[in-house]
């Protein structure tokens, strides 16, 4: 998603066009969003991040998705299951959601982590971009 922001980051285009031709909504776990918080607000000189960021959750493009209680047990598993890579609790939710919903595709820039986890409903995420 920062990448999809920020023109200075090396993927910038690619990221951008996925988001601007995706066919529907893309789903956005809502522990991302302090992440992608953070990145925005890191460097403090492109207020202009944030700004299109939220724009871009009010308009209905990205949809903040909960974490359901459920998801935790999953998501605890995943982290220690994963621990050498290490997959990190907004890693593990995102794939413990895209379980629960039956999501095949996930849009990443960390192809490494997320090639390696084997998920319960598919042999494997198709990873874009």
């Amino acid at each position: 998603m920062f990448a999809a922001l920020s023109s200075r980051e090396r993927r910038h285009r690619e990221c951008a066009e996925l988001i601007a031709t995706a066919p529907g909504p893309l789903l956005f776990p809502q522990t991302t969003l302090a992440e992608v918080a953070y990145l925005v607000n890191r460097g403090r000189d492109r207020p202009d991040l944030e700004h299109r960021w939220l724009l871009d959750l009010a308009s209905g493009i990205l949809i903040p998705t909960c974490v359901e209680p459920a998801d935790w047990l999953r998501i605890a598993e995943l982290v220690w299951s994963y621990r050498e890579l290490p997959l990190g609790t907004v890693d593990a939710s995102i794939v413990a959601i895209a379980e629960r919903l039956g999501i095949t595709t996930i849009a990443t820039l960390d192809h490494r982590d997320f090639s390696a986890v084997r998920p319960r409903h598919v042999e494997a995420f198709e990873l874009l971009p």
